[in-house]
């Protein structure tokens, strides 16, 4: 018979607190906390990570993938996101990796759009490489404190009454991050957007083309190449390190599957087909699949769960606008989510998003079925884009369309609450100011922090408001701008847009200033 001692009990009661000390420790390594959960570290959900970060939010972001991809199916970011990085004052860092571009284009059309001509100082395109903004913007989520996990890919998300599980899987094992809120960023299949029971309404693709990354002994003369004809069309633009990006349309070759591999050989073969050559196509390093399946989500958000970019929709790479209305949806979200998260939002933002955004998605979504209706390859839709083509040689015909593919026509719905003003809900440019000191000043200078902008022209600053919200400036105008001539005081968000303006003078402006802070919540 064995015998138990004091001693032994002793050292099994040590161990065994030791196995349990252990198990609690390990227990609590797998679980995880933070107060906004960002699942995809794409462009959009490291914009969104870096809005949130800036606003002192603590912010996680899990990414499947353990490093950026190389590859890059977005090339362009358009005059409206560039605006969004002017008003951070981060602008420059991607300008000096990109290159300018005054043009756009819509269907392909043998007229560009001219954005030279439209009221913005970024009035431009950049062309730059979808992982070249991706690392940039890794950076400066980091560089402002959010948490990024790579090669952690999210297997459940799920919301309690007071926040949102999300169970992850990364080279430790199974995770569980709580968060507040989450916000899901992860593309088309979007688990977030399926397990919040949010329906992705739509139609499925019957056209597809095909792009590559590739070397060309022959290059057009001009390095670049856009034609559309009965045979199909043709995008070429040239990139770095001696490569190419090739877009091809080819509609009466038999249509496949959007997974179905990219071949050499399929891709020589049309360009012989549509332009005579294949340009001397060699050495791919990147070939890829693309169609004009549509798609959008009938909320973009459910509870303390929300979704942006592709897991919110999805359309036809139309003149270059999924990257940037994503970069824009998440730019919308991020201030609104802080408010809420400080304790600062007024009752009616967060539901905001949804109604912005879906509209602005609708839109955007209502300009690509018109692109796509114009690549017609037959005789009668030629003659029809020969029409349009001539159309866009009209200045206020080109501006309609520019104004549209570059989102800076972007109007919010003004808010019903408040009284009437033609600036209600418009996105303001980058104005100059003439401070009430003497020094010139511009506009987007005073948003680099995220924060609101109260600017007062006539009038003074009201006291008692909210200044770790609000930044409140007095100014004049330097410039003259004709739907300004009856501000008083206008109220901008952190993103740019005026949140409501008031005119006039007087006491009658002074009390719908203070009506306004009040219906904001900032006094």
């Amino acid at each position: 018979m064995k015998i138990v001692t004091h001693e032994t009990k002793k050292r099994r009661f040590i161990f065994g607190d030791i196995v349990t000390c252990a198990t609690k420790i390990r227990k609590r390594a797998d679980e995880m906390k933070t107060q906004a959960a960002i699942i995809g570290g794409g462009p959009v959900g490291l914009m969104l990570a870096s809005e949130l970060a800036l606003a002192g939010v603590k912010t996680t972001v899990i990414e499947r993938l353990k490093k950026t991809v190389p590859y890059s199916k977005a090339l362009i970011m358009h005059p409206r996101t560039l605006e969004l990085f002017a008003m951070r004052g981060i602008l420059e860092r991607f300008v000096d990796q990109g290159t300018k571009v005054s043009s756009g284009h819509f269907s392909m059309l043998d007229t560009r759009l001219d954005f030279s001509r439209l009221d913005t100082k970024q009035n431009y395109s950049l062309m730059l490489p979808q992982a070249e903004t991706e690392r940039m913007l890794e950076e400066y989520a980091s560089s402002l404190g959010a948490n990024i996990i790579r090669g952690a890919e999210a297997v459940a998300v799920t919301q309690t009454d007071d926040g949102v599980e999300t169970v992850f899987r990364d080279e430790s094992g199974i995770r569980t991050l709580h968060s507040l809120y989450a916000a899901g960023t992860d593309g088309a299949g979007s688990i977030v957007r399926k397990q919040a029971g949010i329906a992705f309404s739509g139609t499925d693709a019957d056209l597809t083309g095909t792009l590559c990354d590739a070397a060309l002994k022959h290059p057009p003369e001009s390095s670049f190449l856009s034609t559309c004809r009965l045979e199909g069309s043709v995008v070429i633009v040239p990139l770095t390190d001696g490569l190419f990006r090739v877009l091809i349309i080819s509609p009466h070759a038999p249509q496949k599957r959007k997974e179905e591999p990219v071949t050499e050989n399929e891709l020589k073969e049309d360009l012989r087909r549509i332009c005579g050559t294949d340009f001397g196509l060699s050495d791919p390093v990147w070939m890829s699949r693309f169609g004009n399946a549509e798609r959008q989500a009938e909320q973009y958000r459910s509870g303390r769960v929300f979704v942006a970019g592709d897991a919110a929709h999805i359309h036809f790479p139309a003149g270059g606008q999924g990257l940037n209305t994503g970069l824009q949806d998440a730019f919308n979200l991020g201030w609104k989510l802080a408010a809420q998260m400080k304790g600062k939002a007024a009752p009616h933002l967060l539901d905001s998003y949804h109604q912005e955004r879906h509209s602005t998605g609708k839109e955007v979504l209502h300009n690509i079925k018109t692109q796509i209706k114009l690549m017609d390859f037959t005789e009668s839709g030629m003659a029809l884009r020969e029409t349009m083509t001539a159309l866009l040689d009209f200045q206020e015909s080109n501006r309609l369309l520019a104004g549209k593919v570059s989102a800076l026509d972007l109007h919010y719905e003004p808010d019903a609450e408040l009284p009437p003003h033609t600036l209600n809900g418009k996105r303001l440019p980058d104005i100059e100011l003439t401070l009430h000191d003497g020094r010139p000043a511009r506009l987007y200078d005073f948003l680099h922090k995220g924060a609101f902008v109260l600017l007062s022209l006539r009038g003074s600053i009201p006291a008692g408001i909210d200044t770790d919200s609000v930044a409140a400036v007095r100014a004049e105008l330097a410039e003259t701008r004709a739907d300004w001539d009856d501000v008083h005081t206008v109220l901008i968000r952190p993103d740019g847009h005026a949140a409501w303006a008031a005119g006039g003078s007087g006491r009658e402006a002074e009390e719908a200033v203070l009506a306004g802070l009040e219906r904001w919540g900032f006094i």
